[in-house]
Order: structure tokens, then C-alpha cells, then sequence
């Protein structure tokens, strides 16, 4: 058995404790116990598991792996303790809100021998595998994606972070892009922003991708891809699955550790997640010029 600590208990970091204390029958993730939960506040236990410090869940040698839940700005440091410790690692995307810093990291991890996983919920869900399939193989003549939510809580990181997930969808719907504009408008009275990113495709078709957050807005995806054969202009809706979103991951994370995903499997996973974070850099920086 693996023990397991989780940084941060907010929703993400409850789904984490709840899922090891009842893991998916059959998988990987029967290897993990948990055995313990770090936060900033001083807590009763949480689902029965006692909160510790950061110092006793890096000093002991049964503690193999830390799921950190935190605020995206406070990810980079909590990442470089526990792989400096020698722990396997799980953390929420973004890991970082620097490219450089990723790639330092993910070198950590190599020296260290340690696994490093970066969370991307948003790929395993039904209603996005449903999408990915009905544009496999089409050929895109251009597209839009266009987020809009509420305010975010500080502590999120620029919004080309805060929105790694749409900016995954991209990249993973369409091969590697290339920057060519970024715009940023913002009105802090009425708590709004709209970042607006333009994209091309290796093949050079055009992709726009919006973050746009009010008070008030509602939580959607609106998408718009035109192909040579037809157009899509809504995520299809899809069943939910028989295995919750964050069990399937913390299955992926476990069969990681256990050496059951193969090495090309891994460099692939590697280079989407650096090549969305290094995007996301070039963005921050074209908003900010």
C-alpha cells in the first residue's frame, strides 16, 4: 500500500479523501491509503483522517504521495516539496502559473524518480470524449471557444492559467498551436474581464479562444468549429459515466505510480501539458503588452 496525503481540503481536495477511503473495486487506486490531510486552518478530522503538518507528511516514510488542492498560485511550492522528498505527486491544473517552473519541475520528478501527474478532469468526461470523437479526423477550417463564468476567487492566476482546461480542450482536439494575438479588457467595477486569445493551427487554421468572467455570468462552453464536411455549434450532450470524473483520474495517477502506463504514453502526456502551459505564458504576456 501506498500512504497519501492531500494538501488543501476544499471540494477538490474532499472528493480526493472520499475517493481513496472507498476506491473504485479492481484498479489501481486500491494500492493508496490516506493518511492524512495538510491545510492552513486548524480542522476536526475530515471523513475520519486526521489533519498533520507539512513537515511530519515530508518526513515520513510512509507518506509515498501527496495530492495537492490548494489555490493554482501556492501549487509550485508545495509541488517542489514533497519531489524534493521523494514523493509521488498529483496536483490540480495548473501546476504551476510558469512555464519554466514546469519544466524545472518535471525534471525534479525524472532526478528523483518520482511520478508527477497534472489533474485534467475535462478530458475524461463523457460529453467531451462524445466531442473528441465526432471531430476526429475532420479537418478543421476554423473555430471558437468561448468560456464564460463568474468571478473567481483570488488566487487563480491570469486567466490563460485559470482556464488551462478550455486551452487543453484545444490542443487536444487539435495538435500543437501557435500564438498570434492576445487581448485582455477588464472593468473593476463590475468585476469583468475578457481575454481573448487567436490560435493557429499547424496546418494554419484560425482558433479563438475567450475567457470571459462577471458576477452573474453563467457557467458554459459555447463552441463553434466549422470543417470542410459540416459545422458543430454546441458540446453534445452525453450520459454521465458509471465512474466519477476524479475516481478516473485518481485511477490514471495510480497506474502511473504501479508502472502500468507505458513510457510513450507518459513523454505524450508530458509534452500536451508543457506546450499548454507555455501557451498559456506567451498569452499572459501578448495581454500585457
Amino acid at each position: 500500500m501506498l500512504g497519501a496525503v492531500v494538501v488543501g481540503v476544499g471540494i477538490a481536495g474532499t472528493v480526493r479523501i472520499r475517493d481513496m477511503l472507498a476506491p473504485l473495486v479492481g484498479t489501481a487506486a486500491e494500492k493508496l491509503t490516506v493518511k492524512g490531510f495538510i491545510s492552513r486552518r486548524t480542522l476536526d478530522p475530515q471523513q475520519g483522517v486526521s489533519q498533520i503538518s507539512m513537515e511530519e507528511a515530508l518526513s515520513r516514510d510512509d507518506v509515498h504521495v501527496a495530492f495537492i488542492c490548494t489555490e493554482n498560485v501556492f501549487h509550485a511550492d508545495s509541488v517542489r516539496m514533497f519531489l524534493q522528498a521523494g514523493k509521488h505527486v498529483c496536483v490540480e491544473y495548473p501546476m504551476t502559473t510558469n512555464h519554466t517552473a514546469a519544466v524545472e519541475l518535471w525534471d525534479l520528478a525524472q532526478s528523483k524518480g518520482v511520478i508527477l501527474h497534472e489533474e485534467h478532469i475535462e478530458l475524461l468526461s463523457e460529453d467531451y470524449k462524445l466531442l473528441k470523437k465526432q471531430v476526429q479526423d475532420k479537418v478543421l477550417k476554423e473555430g471558437t471557444l468561448h468560456f464564460t463564468g463568474g468571478r473567481l476567487k483570488p488566487g487563480f492566476g491570469f486567466a490563460a492559467f485559470s482556464g488551462l482546461s478550455r486551452l487543453t480542450w484545444l490542443v487536444d482536439l487539435f495538435g500543437e498551436l501557435t500564438v498570434t494575438a492576445a487581448t485582455l479588457e477588464e472593468d473593476p467595477v463590475k468585476s469583468f474581464t475578457k481575454m481573448t486569445a487567436k490560435l493557429l493551427t499547424a496546418d494554419n487554421k484560425p482558433l479563438t479562444w475567450i475567457e470571459e468572467r462577471q458576477p452573474g455570468l453563467p457557467r458554459a462552453k459555447n463552441v463553434t468549429f466549422h470543417f470542410d464536411s459540416f459545422s458543430l455549434t454546441q458540446v453534445p450532450a452525453a450520459p454521465r459515466g458509471p465512474v466519477s470524473l476524479f475516481m478516473q483520474d485518481l485511477i490514471k495517477f495510480s497506474a502511473k505510480i504501479l508502472g502500468q502506463v507505458s513510457v510513450d504514453e507518459l513523454q505524450q502526456e508530458k509534452t500536451r501539458i508543457l506546450h499548454c502551459l507555455e501557451l498559456a505564458e506567451k498569452i499572459k504576456l501578448l495581454c500585457q503588452t
